[in-house]
């Protein structure tokens, strides 16, 4: 993944596991003894090799796109680390005793969807897409990440880590406003299509797993409800505020 502002991570994933209760202060050898939680958590790890590995494929097309040399080696140096993170995950679901393609095929159609209806048109867009839609999807997964045992959070923490695309993208978008300031306005449109496209998509996962769907609404982890899945929807909202604000678009 690669998004950004750690400072403003949701979710709390930084608390310490003393701090826990339940789930959360478990490992996984403890936790997945209940056959619910180890089928969302097999959904979540399928998901996210999933959209790592879609990652790699779409930063390796926008690097054909890049305007200079310089700007396609740095796609190309993410893309690697996008992979890397997907081979992370895959080894865990095997290591689990699940095969990793079959755990993520249930997020292609999801995935490839939100790709078809989004693909950028040039160079900016493509950063915009990846800057906005990658840190609307990490700021989900650390939402949920603070409800997992430790082993699995451990994990999942670690392949949110930004692959340097965040600040890529930022110095990339507000040089390019700078130099045309009218392709802010366009940039400004795209990035809330994409946010809606994104929201819709993930309700769309979530509504169709019925272990993710526990998971959110108490079932599973521990701490959430109703009240707070929508508290954790305004997070991420606020959250693709700011980032809207740091690309120099208005939300």
């Amino acid at each position: 993944m690669t998004s950004s502002d750690k400072p403003d991570k949701p979710g709390n994933a930084s608390e310490a596991p003393a701090e826990r209760g339940g789930v959360a202060a478990r490992d996984w050898a403890t936790a997945s003894a209940d056959p619910q939680y180890r089928a969302a958590v097999v959904d979540l790890l399928g998901a996210l090799a999933y959209g790592e590995l879609a990652a790699f494929e779409r930063l390796a097309e926008d690097a054909k796109l890049a305007p200079t040399l310089a700007d396609k080696a740095e796609l190309a140096k993410m893309a690697s680390a996008e992979f890397h993170h997907f081979e992370r995950l895959s080894d865990r679901l095997a290591g689990i005793g699940e095969e990793p393609t079959a755990a993520m095929e249930p997020f292609v159609a999801a995935y490839d969807g939100f790709h078809k209806q989004t693909a950028p048109s040039d160079w900016l867009e493509g950063l915009v897409k990846a800057y906005v839609g990658d840190s609307i999807a990490s700021d989900f997964y650390r939402e949920v990440a603070a409800r997992l045992d430790s082993d699995t959070r451990e994990l999942v923490l670690a392949v949110l880590d930004d692959t340097g695309h965040a600040d890529f993208a930022v110095e990339k978008v507000r040089a390019a406003i700078d130099a045309d300031p009218r392709v802010g306005g366009r940039l400004a449109l795209w990035a809330r299509r994409l946010m809606g496209e994104a929201l819709s998509q993930s309700q769309r996962v979530v509504a169709e797993r019925d272990a993710l769907s526990t998971m959110l609404v108490g079932g599973v982890a521990d701490g959430f409800d109703l009240a707070e899945v929508g508290r954790m929807f305004s997070r991420i909202t606020e959250a693709h505020t700011k980032r809207m604000a740091a690309l120099g678009l208005a939300a």
